[in-house]
């Protein structure tokens, strides 16, 4: 089914930008409801460490694909946007904004722009390169990534071997880069009108942030809850690798102690925000970049409301980056 015409506002941003924190209050205004776009957010249960917004912070603002998966359940960018354009058409159809609020990058060309079309995993050679990730080491593969695919290897952590193979996998079945690839199908014309925003911060500011929300994910129990999950789910559930429950997995078997797991989580973190922010500043379409410490949110919500107002007139925007 061909996703409805009806416009659609997107929140996206490095982690800890206040990207939450503005969709909300921006559904309050609008009259509308969210629709998460987060890899972790996803996962029932794992809720201190990946900041998922409470009861109380939402109020009376629904949020739809928030808990809605089992750790070990595998979720990808294709199921994704099926779920999330399943969603989008529950809420106009009560005549509400869908406002989709997330950080995860590629999760988010899926729904905006669509898949691009990529080769069958091939089992030869997909065994081939895992038994490379068992003798040396997902890291090792991912430097091997970084000198044929560096656009692609930049969105990968080291440590994720499942997206290392299947980037590999690509490059040695098309001898063209997977990241290659979805940027020219980034360049193609949004499925449906779409006011893209992208929140940034200073990189102090955004240290800083990241610094006060780890100690509150340590306040509210963080590591009590992993060792909650641990008993219910496999230590191999891919939600478990994520930044902030790796480090605590990592804790709780003994390899570093409390204030090393800290900052260890706060490094990750940066790491995992300077990812986004080169993800989200080389994204094309996207209608506006702000900083929430120099923008005011009206401001913002003018923005907004000029582009829902006027959906057919951004329908064909050009879908090169802004200056």
């Amino acid at each position: 089914m061909s996703p409805p015409s009806s416009p659609i506002v997107v929140v996206a941003g490095t982690t800890a930008s206040g990207k939450t924190a503005l969709a909300i209050e921006l559904a309050r205004r609008l009259g509308g409801e969210l629709i998460g776009a987060d890899s972790v957010q996803v996962y029932r249960g794992f809720d201190v460490g990946s900041a998922k917004p409470t009861r109380e912070e939402l109020g009376s603002i629904r949020h739809h694909l928030v808990d809605v998966v089992d750790p070990d359940e595998p979720i990808d960018a294709a199921r994704y946007a099926s779920m999330a354009d399943a969603a989008i058409r529950a809420v106009q159809e009560r005549g509400r904004v869908p406002i989709v609020v997330g950080g995860t990058g590629l999760w988010l060309r899926a729904l905006v722009r669509g898949l691009v079309a990529l080769p069958a995993p091939e089992p030869r050679l997909r065994a081939e390169l895992e038994r490379r990730v068992a003798q040396d080491g997902a890291p090792r593969l991912h430097e091997r990534l970084a000198r044929v695919d560096p656009r692609a290897a930049s969105a990968i952590h080291p440590n994720d071997a499942l997206r290392i193979v299947r980037a590999l996998e690509i490059f040695e079945q098309t001898g063209r880069p997977l990241g290659e690839l979805r940027h020219e199908h980034a360049l193609g014309a949004p499925r449906r009108p779409t006011f893209f925003l992208a929140l940034d911060r200073d990189r102090e500011v955004l240290r800083a942030r990241l610094a006060a929300r780890t100690d509150e994910m340590l306040r509210r129990g963080l590591v009590e809850e992993v060792r909650g999950l641990l008993l219910c789910w496999p230590r191999e559930a891919r939600a478990f690798g994520s930044v902030g429950y790796r480090e605590v997995v990592e804790h709780l078997d003994g390899v570093r102690d409390l204030e090393a797991m800290r900052e260890a989580i706060l490094r990750a973190s940066f790491v995992y925000a300077r990812r986004q922010r080169t993800w989200f500043r080389s994204e094309p379409g996207v209608s506006a970049r702000y900083d929430l410490d120099v923008v005011s949110v009206d401001a913002i919500e003018r923005d907004v409301r000029a582009f829902l107002d006027a959906p057919g007139a951004h329908a064909s925007l050009s879908s090169e980056p802004p200056p």
